[in-house]
């Protein structure tokens, strides 16, 4: 029931960000403070609002309004026919979030979506070790019993490979705890001692970039101007 409750609630929030874009400044009055920035530790509604949609995108992304999908940072894919093997073309010059904290050198590509979705799957995975935490969705949704290994053939080609197959996987990859990080901001992080800081200091390729947070007070956004979605200038407060 709670994966079924989410997939509506972050359809609904889609949408909700959408109409956003098309506005000069929103003020968004929420009914709690986010958990954290990463939203693939938690479950709450508030941190899918305030993380999830607002700062990341994923693979698979779902359409304003609906529970359907459409392409995201994934511009196509194919299915094996026996269902164990999912192959993500990726998009092309899709930036990072250049922030205080983070410049990136190098566009979105494979290496971020292996990141992503290891770290969770895999306890052995390097950043796991180095900040131990759990990953509540992709437990209840099965994904990291199910999935053997995410894979990159090329840099912008990804592979999921599957234990047994999953009719639901594209959903479940659309909801914000699948968001894609970055793997270049994760590495500087475990050089610097500081894997834990990914939940404080966000980088994502969504439509907003975090400026400041005051818990119990306020989220300052300010617009990503790079966006890939080619979204009008906009920012929020």
């Amino acid at each position: 029931m709670r994966v079924a409750k989410h997939l509506l609630l972050a359809a609904g929030l889609t949408a909700a960000a959408s109409a956003a874009q098309a506005a000069g400044t929103l003020i968004y009055c929420s009914e709690a403070s986010p958990e954290g920035f990463d939203s693939a530790q938690y479950t709450g509604g508030s941190t899918f609002d305030a993380a999830g949609h607002a700062m990341f995108n994923r693979l698979i992304e779902f359409k304003a309004g609906s529970t359907n999908i459409e392409p995201g940072l994934a511009e196509s894919w194919t299915s094996s026919p026996d269902g164990l093997t999912y192959t993500f073309k990726l998009r092309k010059g899709v930036k990072f979030h250049t922030t205080e904290y983070f410049t990136p050198s190098r566009d979105f590509n494979a290496d971020d979506v292996v990141f992503s979705f290891m770290r969770m799957i895999d306890k052995n995975h390097p950043f796991r070790k180095a900040y131990n935490v759990e990953f509540p969705y992709a437990s209840d949704t099965g994904l990291d019993s199910n999935i053997s290994a995410v894979e990159k053939t090329d840099p912008y080609t990804v592979v999921f490979k599957l234990k047994a197959p999953d009719a639901d996987l594209l959903a479940k990859i659309a909801m914000p705890f699948a968001s894609i990080l970055s793997a270049e901001f994760g590495d500087k992080l475990m050089k610097e001692g500081k894997a834990s800081m990914i939940n404080q200091q966000p980088v994502g390729t969504g439509p907003f970039i975090l400026k400041r947070y005051q818990k119990d007070a306020q989220i300052r956004y300010a617009a990503n101007k790079q966006y890939w979605k080619k979204a009008t200038s906009r920012s929020t407060t």
